[in-house]
């Protein structure tokens, strides 16, 4: 499963590249996050219960940040397992940008996914389904989470893969 979007943030872009690299926010952030915890330089330990079509679990891991080019680029890349459920790993390329007039950013990014075990068996349309809700619902409250307006309509855009 890939998936590359781009998303308007009304704050300038040293606020969004800190909160990237906080795990506080990072939790807070992505649904089902039980535990979002460094382990080291750029590297986490991670919780998440998901629920896929029938199968529901919670995936333990790791998330790591590479290629680092503070505050404009990075790859995070993450695996996790969930027992009897199956494995998923994947990661994203993300790029920041200031907004034209300096007060905002552009945050694009492109996500790969892929998943084994029972995971694997629902089928593709419904692990692409959750996929994509997962993303979108982290980078919206990613977004009004950094904007301080939990009310905030986020626009996503999709973009040509």
């Amino acid at each position: 499963m890939e998936l590359s979007q781009r998303v308007r943030i009304p704050v300038h872009t040293d606020q969004v590249w800190q909160a990237l690299n906080d795990p506080a926010v990072l939790q807070q952030c992505l649904p089902g996050c039980q535990l979002f915890q460094s382990t080291g330089n750029n590297e986490f330990e991670v919780a998440v219960q998901a629920k896929v079509g029938p199968v529901k679990a919670t995936f333990k891991g790791e998330v790591a940040l590479s290629d680092v080019q503070a505050p404009t680029s990075c790859k995070i890349s993450g695996s996790g397992k969930g027992g009897v459920a199956g494995f998923a790993k994947g990661g994203a390329d993300v790029f920041l940008e200031a907004t034209e007039d300096g007060a905002g950013t552009l945050m694009s990014y492109k996500v790969s996914a892929s998943v084994g075990g029972k995971l694997a068996q629902v089928g593709s349309r419904l692990v692409t389904g959750a996929a994509r809700k997962m993303a979108d619902d982290f980078f919206s409250n990613f977004v009004r989470q950094l904007s301080g307006d939990e009310n905030m309509q986020v626009e996503i855009e999709t973009l040509e893969a």
